[in-house]
């Protein structure tokens, strides 16, 4: 029998990407890095040994060109869960932040790199740093990262407030950078010289802009609304997860071929699902996280397979101005965004860290400069300093990232804790009210708003609350009042808290309210039910530190710090702790 190995074979060549992939991976996460650095590292470490390893793998850079469509597939379920975490109700108390923040991405960060490419680059390289490179520049460093930052996110187990604001904000920032993008492409391209009216421009730019976000739009939704469709009448549940596969598939494809971004197609769908029907999104995840790892390995070794280091010493000096003005951007715009947001200080201080990672949206809009006619004459110099700049972001912006999240006290908290049902859109401050019904019935509603509300209507469940209260009061010392109903139904416990500064004249036998409470617990969760009463109980009556912060906290943001921070871990406990801790005193007994 004839054996004939062919190097060239795709199938062989992504297993040694995948391979040489988790390899590095786990020699970085070794040393304290985050894994994707390693992936990106791997892919760039197998680029400059091409010469030496293509003869026998067929390997080599222009190789990894076969395997676009699995790396825009990734790319595609990237933007589509991105953009699911966009869920509004969950965001009811982020859109303050998450709206100075977008104005900071859009005008903070384009105007420094414009300002110091012009100037600094222009003394650096003024044959080739002119205002149209720096234009296009500046709307290229405006785009994040969401993969990587999702991937930093997850191995980090982070979660709190600044997690949830890095996670919703990604996808919104790279619409920004699209925009602006598509704005200045469509500017510049409107003469072939390098002096174009501004009057006569800027209105076909717009209508550029809002072209691409309408398409792309309109075929996100068609697509995610069409497959909605389908698990309602006809797909079972078993199949929702591959059923958004298709959903990913059909709108990256159908946004090219209507020459629209694939990328905010997705983004669109997912938004779309995720505000449509929630409990999908889910699906999709688990569907998928079993070969999650299989994905991202593959994608981001490929990734690094992209970048050629060598550019970075083609024009070192412009490669280190743009990677120092992005990252002054970054941070100069997070950090004035969420000053006028008045967060937390934590957050306020590392947003911007975790900003400075870049991505696939930049590698997209420089391959979109190489192919316009009109902008042959900054192509080159776009590319060189672009592409140079996103490799050394690729390596050291994953570590910001996780650094930020660990200087902001979120690293390891994506675990089961006692108050996990009190989300920052789970808060509310300032309430209002002259009567315990009327307080009741607002945090009701504010409740039900929510994606996680009680397996009851809501006038039921609030007549069961006040049946309850006529019973007997819920009125605690010290300002607190804790009312809530047993439902037959559902499994896990969840509530809403309202918060008064001044506080609520409303009978309490001890002078005003300043926290109402409200729960609604399933049966089979009562016992933590009991454990929540005594927690906030005993926390708000015996710690006079915790009760004055949490009763005058200025947002639902800083009341949430209150409640999840270190110091708040005898109350709001890790449940797998409390569990290890009885586990171990019943061996003792």
């Amino acid at each position: 029998m004839n054996i004939h190995f062919t190097p060239d074979d795709a199938l062989f060549q992504l297993a040694v990407v995948l391979v040489a992939g988790i390899v590095g991976g786990e020699l970085v996460g070794r040393i304290g890095l985050p894994k994707v650095t390693g992936w990106i590292f791997t892919g760039i470490l197998l680029r400059s040994f091409e010469t030496q390893h293509d003869a026998f793998t067929g390997l080599t850079s222009g190789a990894v060109a076969g395997f676009d469509r699995f790396m825009d597939f990734v790319l595609g379920y990237i933007a589509f869960t991105v953009g699911a975490a966009l869920h509004f109700a969950s965001l009811r108390n982020a859109g303050k932040r998450l709206g100075f923040l977008l104005l900071g991405e859009a005008l903070i960060t384009p105007t420094i790199v414009v300002l110091a490419m012009y100037f600094v680059g222009g003394w650096i390289d003024p044959e080739n740093m002119t205002i149209r490179v720096c234009l296009i520049l500046a709307a290229i460093a405006i785009a994040g990262a969401p993969g990587t930052t999702v991937l930093v996110v997850q191995e980090a187990r982070a979660k709190g407030i600044l997690t949830r604001t890095l996670i919703a904000a990604v996808a919104l920032i790279d619409m920004v950078a699209v925009g602006v993008f598509t704005f200045v492409v469509s500017y510049l391209t409107q003469d072939a010289g390098d002096v174009v009216s501004w009057h006569s421009s800027w209105p076909t730019a717009l209508i550029s802009v809002a072209r691409e976000f309408g398409v792309a739009f309109l075929v996100g939704t068609s697509c995610s609304m069409i497959a909605l469709g389908l698990t309602r009448t006809i797909v079972g549940p078993a199949f929702l997860g591959p059923t958004m596969v298709a959903v990913i598939l059909g709108a990256w494809g159908a946004a090219t071929g209507f020459g629209a971004s694939s990328i905010l197609a997705c983004t669109f769908a997912g938004i779309v699902v995720s505000n449509v029907r929630h409990d999908t999104v889910r699906s999709t995840e688990a569907y998928l996280h079993s070969i999650g790892g299989v994905l991202f390995a593959a994608f981001y070794t490929l990734a690094g397979m992209k970048l050629d280091f060598a550019l970075v010493m083609n024009a070192a000096g412009l490669v280190v101005l743009f990677f120092l003005a992005r990252f002054l951007g970054k941070y100069g715009g997070a950090f004035a965004a969420m000053s006028i947001a008045d967060v937390p200080k934590r957050v306020r201080n590392y947003l911007g860290l975790a900003l400075v990672p870049h991505g696939g949206v930049a590698v997209g809009l420089i391959i979109i400069v190489q192919s316009v006619p009109h902008l042959s004459d900054v192509a080159a110099t776009v590319t060189t300093v672009g592409l140079a700049a996103l490799a050394i972001n690729q390596l050291l912006g994953p570590s910001g990232a996780r650094f930020a999240l660990e200087r902001a006290g979120e690293k390891d908290k994506d675990f089961p804790r006692l108050l996990d049902f009190l989300d920052e859109h789970h808060i509310s401050v300032n309430i209002t009210g002259t009567t315990k019904d009327e307080i009741i019935r607002s945090l009701a509603s504010q409740l039900y708003s929510t994606n996680i509300t009680p397996a009851l209507p809501q006038d039921e469940f609030v007549q069961k609350v006040l049946e309850r209260e006529q019973l007997e009061t819920t009125f605690l010392s010290k300002g607190l009042m804790i009312p809530h109903a047993e439902l037959e139904e559902g499994t896990n416990i969840t509530g809403i808290l309202g918060i008064s500064s001044k506080g609520l004249n409303i009978g309490a036998p001890d002078g005003p309210v300043h926290a109402v409470l409200l729960l609604a617990t399933p049966k089979a969760d009562r016992k933590r039910h009991l454990e929540v009463l005594a927690a906030i109980a005993t926390a708000i009556t015996r710690n006079i530190n915790f009760r004055e912060q949490l009763y005058h906290a200025r947002s639902a943001a800083h009341a949430y710090d209150v409640l999840h921070a270190e110091k708040a871990e005898d109350i709001n406990y890790f449940l797998e702790d409390a569990m290890a801790r009885v586990r171990d005193s019943g061996e003792q007994n």
